[in-house]
């Protein structure tokens, strides 16, 4: 089986054009499906002894559903180049769960978030700079810190934004972030180790900075301000998504600027500002 994955990844990564990250992930799950499976004939009850497996090992919804997908997506590969004559994926469904909605945070919350870093050294105003882009573009943490500095227009206002399936994306962003940005390009930057000479943002040892060098940057700034709750790179996402909503932008243009394939997907932050209502409805009439 191990030359029949390879096959597949090289198949999403190159013909598909899906993701580093993404084929990563794929190459993870089938691996572990293989190490399960063994030297044993793959057919739908095994596929179903798996998911079992997966099961009683305590994993989450989510993440079964996930590999449960990565292995439709293998096994209708091989029907398609004709490995197989089966696909032993076919009509198996995992039990429908309810959505559980994105966590954003209120307007003032987040504003107290990326506002945090006040101190004068190089680091910090890196990091006001990364936060208030984050908020500004609603970018994931995978392509913040794929930026480039040629990414971001200063004369139009815009951020050049590469995103799943290495599809490109121009997201507006405001005169605060613009204004941040430019003083961490003039004036902290050049503070850094000068290894990479294209990323927009540098680590401590003048490297890009990676996803998990974001979320501990994130987290710093979290515990500094107080902020209640698991927040995340991709909290800020969601906060960006739901507070344009709440503020009357259309959902096509918040599509666009997240970069969704689908409007159902961006449409459940419609439903996270109708819960927000209710609350402060509750919270507020005197009937409630």
């Amino acid at each position: 089986m191990e030359k029949q994955i390879q096959d597949f990844l090289d198949f999403i990564k190159i013909e598909r054009g899906y993701s580093a990250n993404t084929t990563i992930s794929y190459q993870r799950d089938l691996k572990q499906f293989a190490k399960f499976v063994k030297s044993r004939f793959v057919d739908r009850d095994l596929v179903k002894e798996y998911l079992e497996h997966l099961y009683n090992k305590g994993y989450a919804v989510t993440t079964t559903e996930r590999k449960l997908a990565c292995l439709k997506s293998f096994f209708h590969y091989q029907m398609r180049e004709e490995i197989i004559e089966e696909d032993p994926t076919v009509d198996i469904k995992l039990p429908k769960k309810a959505k559980r909605l994105p966590k954003s945070l209120s307007i003032s919350e987040t504003i107290k978030l990326v506002s945090a870093p006040r101190e004068k050294n190089f680091m910090a105003v890196r990091d006001l700079a990364m936060l208030e882009l984050l908020y500004a573009s609603g970018m994931r943490a995978s392509e913040i810190v794929s930026l480039n500095i040629s990414d971001i227009n200063f004369s139009v206002s815009f951020v050049k934004c590469l995103g799943k399936g290495s599809k490109e994306r121009i997201v507006p962003i405001n005169k605060i972030t613009l204004a941040a940005l430019k003083i961490y390009l003039e004036k902290a930057r050049g503070d850094f180790p000068q290894h990479d000479k294209q990323a927009l943002f540098l680590d401590k040892n003048g490297e890009r900075l990676t996803r998990q060098g974001l979320w501990l940057v994130i987290k710093k700034y979290v515990k500094l301000t107080g902020v209640k709750g698991k927040t995340s790179p991709h909290t800020l996402r969601h906060s960006f998504a739901t507070h344009l909503l709440e503020k009357g932008a259309d959902l096509r243009s918040v599509q666009e600027m997240l970069g969704h394939a689908d409007i159902a997907t961006t449409q459940i932050y419609t439903s996270v500002s109708r819960e927000r209502l209710k609350r402060i409805y509750k919270k507020a009439h005197p009937r409630a």
